[in-house]
């Protein structure tokens, strides 16, 4: 009886160390004696315990850091550039088979397309232009990893830290940017009061009283600090007129 007892919680210990539970987010390859067998799909799963085993693959969308790289750009300046590559396994068996730590591969291929694709370009098209540089990893890394059953999202660079001297040559060519915009639009002020000013002086020309308006005007706002003192020497009706007759 004890031999029957002992016999029969070996069994079922057996086929509850088979169990498998695989989610709907994952897929499972089954190996039996190292050899693969089979792709298992989600729900509930047995396999031969010591005889079979299975191995789990993610196929939600997978973020990996690109870890900042030291690049030389093309105009000689030393950055440091980070990223991050979005990818989904497509095919779990190849991702599985075909390479080793298909996680380590994907980060080391987007470190060297990131060296390689930005140390081809100055610093400016860099900083301006961080979607296309991001596009171009992602063309470079897809490529080799379409064989390893791996799908390629988005590549984008996150950030790019440059040395202080470069940021200071950076600021002062920023704020010399913004004084001579500050000074073409001065100088187009100018040019356009100069303008406003002298078809306003032909239109007073044409007519006395303007002229003795515009006088008047001068004066009052002379005296409307009331600090001031407006002295005439003469009358204002001695002062040259203009012959011509108001239109």
């Amino acid at each position: 009886m004890n031999a029957l007892l002992l016999f029969s919680l070996a069994f079922i210990v057996f086929l509850l160390s088979g169990i498998r539970i695989i989610f709907e987010y994952k897929r499972a390859l089954k190996f039996r004696f190292g050899k693969y067998v089979k792709l298992l799909k989600p729900g509930f799963r047995w396999v031969i315990p010591l005889v079979e085993t299975i191995q789990i693959v993610d196929i939600r969308v997978i973020t990996i850091n690109i870890d900042s790289q030291e690049v030389m750009t093309e105009d000689n300046v030393p950055c440091s550039i980070d990223g991050v590559v979005f990818f989904k396994i497509d095919d779990p068996e190849k991702a599985v088979l075909e390479v080793e730590e298909f996680k380590f591969a994907i980060m080391q291929l987007a470190q060297a397309a990131l060296r390689d694709v930005c140390g081809k370009v100055e610093l400016d098209t860099i900083l301006s232009k961080r979607e296309e540089m991001g596009k171009n990893i992602k063309h470079i890394v897809e490529q080799e990893t379409q064989a390893w059953g791996i799908i390629i999202i988005d590549v984008k660079i996150k950030d790019i830290q440059l040395p202080e001297n470069m940021k200071r040559m950076m600021a002062n060519q920023a704020e010399a940017e913004r004084s001579r915009r500050a000074r073409i639009i001065l100088a187009l002020a100018e040019e356009q009061a100069a303008e406003n000013l002298l078809a306003a002086g032909k239109l007073i020309d044409k007519s006395p009283s303007a002229i003795k308006l515009r006088l008047y005007q001068t004066l009052a706002n002379i005296a409307s600090e009331k600090n001031s003192t407006i002295l005439f020497p003469f009358p204002e009706e001695v002062l040259p007129r203009n012959t011509k007759k108001e239109e």
